[in-house]
């Protein structure tokens, strides 16, 4: 009797442990609502075009207990690209840059996250009119989790990074004279958890 009851408390302790571990990793899903890409570009040397991309969806794999096996996997729509002027808009969407019609997605994979230097650092597999290369953000988050009156959790991050345009093969007929190749961008995106 006394080795049943041992046994008993031994899965027991199991099977709230098995629970504990699953509860710390969640999934997350990006609000394209309250989500974008901002970025920014030399123009004739003298000045900075900014822009954005939206439509960013996706889902984050959050663990609570090591935040580097943690995952983000997202897309943005190519067609949302918008630097407030129309006419330079609808150039960017067409196949002398990103080509929506053959190309109407950004995707992104991560494949590792670190916060080894203190400083969390996200790196993944970036894919830009059918290129893909490998890049890494500086990410500023994720925000403490806040649960609304509905019961709706949300958090959030930022992340920023650089590439450079020519290793995407981005816009190959205008040169560093005229549109510079390195491209600053930020992302800030909302997730809900699911």
């Amino acid at each position: 009797m006394r080795n049943r009851f041992l046994a008993a408390i031994v899965l027991a302790t199991a099977s709230l442990a098995c629970t504990g571990a699953q509860a710390q990793i969640s999934t997350w899903s990006i609000d394209p609502a309250h989500s974008s890409i901002n970025f920014e570009i030399r123009h004739l040397g003298v000045s900075n075009v900014h822009g954005s991309i939206n439509s960013v969806k996706g889902t984050v794999v959050y663990d609570e207990k090591d935040i580097a096996k943690s995952s983000v996997q997202s897309t943005a729509d190519t067609a949302t690209v918008s630097t407030n002027n129309e006419k330079r808009d609808t150039h960017l969407k067409s196949p002398d840059f990103f080509d929506v019609a053959k190309y109407p997605q950004i995707t992104f994979k991560s494949t590792s996250l670190s916060n080894a230097t203190g400083k969390l650092t996200l790196t993944g597999d970036l894919t830009l009119t059918g290129v893909t290369k490998t890049v890494t953000l500086d990410v500023d988050g994720p925000a403490p989790p806040q649960t609304d009156n509905k019961g709706k959790t949300r958090s959030g991050f930022s992340a920023s990074g650089k590439l450079k345009r020519s290793d995407f093969n981005f816009g190959p007929k205008f040169g560093g004279a005229t549109i510079g190749d390195d491209v600053k961008f930020s992302i800030d995106v909302e997730i809900d958890k699911e």
